[in-house]
């Protein structure tokens, strides 16, 4: 909640999720809930982008997996562009794969879709306060992953002028996924894969996925398998 001239006001919440059924049950649940007005909804990245440059919403509830523009590529945009909202991933997922981009992109929470509506409040709270708004289950699995060391990194910049997006897009195509692995593991289409991929060829001047294999090696950004 907000406070203006010492009273409270209610969260103002986008709630983005491309289920109609998930996401119009969420905007009920939070409807019963004190502390939060909804005051928005989206049905993908792409419109929750566009509520929150039309509604300045304090918090988005943002479902990760949805067309057009994933909940991660949603989060970058909307803390880049307009710092004022925070973010709250609301997801059935709790995976490394799904955590993890999230968090990097600038979600401040991250709970799971069993979440209840109490929790839901206590997380949308906890990032106007200036906190994170984890879920129990979140919170035991980053110190998981805190206490494992550290990979080491095998390039410290991307050649020829690649975006981070399209050297991970080549660092998975050199460790064998297909496109439509890619598509998964990044949680977006096979046809922005796709254009990735053109991208990093056009750049690198490749002409296919062995070359592309090779070139990966040959920059360092993947090693060989041990013997």
């Amino acid at each position: 909640m907000t406070e203006t001239g010492g009273e409270k006001k209610p969260a103002r919440v986008v709630v983005a999720d491309d289920q109609t059924v998930v996401r119009e049950g969420i905007v009920m649940l939070l409807g019963l809930l004190p502390g939060v007005e909804v005051v928005g909804a989206a049905g993908d990245g792409e419109e929750a982008v566009r509520l929150v440059a039309e509604l300045s919403p304090d918090v988005v509830l943002m479902d990760l997996r949805m067309p057009r523009c994933d909940g991660v590529e949603a989060t970058r945009r909307i803390r880049s562009e307009y710092p004022g909202t925070q973010v709250v991933v609301l997801t059935t997922f709790a995976d490394d794969e799904s955590l993890f981009p999230a968090l990097r992109a600038g979600a401040r929470g991250y709970l799971t879709k069993d979440a209840g509506g109490d929790e839901i409040v206590r997380a949308v709270e906890s990032v106007l306060s200036g906190d994170a708004g984890l879920s129990p289950s979140i919170q035991r699995r980053l110190l998981e992953r805190l206490s494992q060391p550290e990979p080491e990194p095998v390039a410290t910049e991307a050649p020829d002028g690649l975006t981070a997006r399209e050297t991970e897009v080549l660092v998975l195509i050199a460790d064998g996924f297909t496109n439509q692995e890619i598509a998964r593991k990044l949680h977006v289409s096979t046809a922005t894969v796709k254009t990735h991929i053109n991208n990093l060829f056009a750049k690198t001047g490749l002409k296919d996925r062995a070359q592309a294999v090779r070139y990966a090696y040959g920059k360092g950004l993947v090693r060989p398998p041990a013997d």
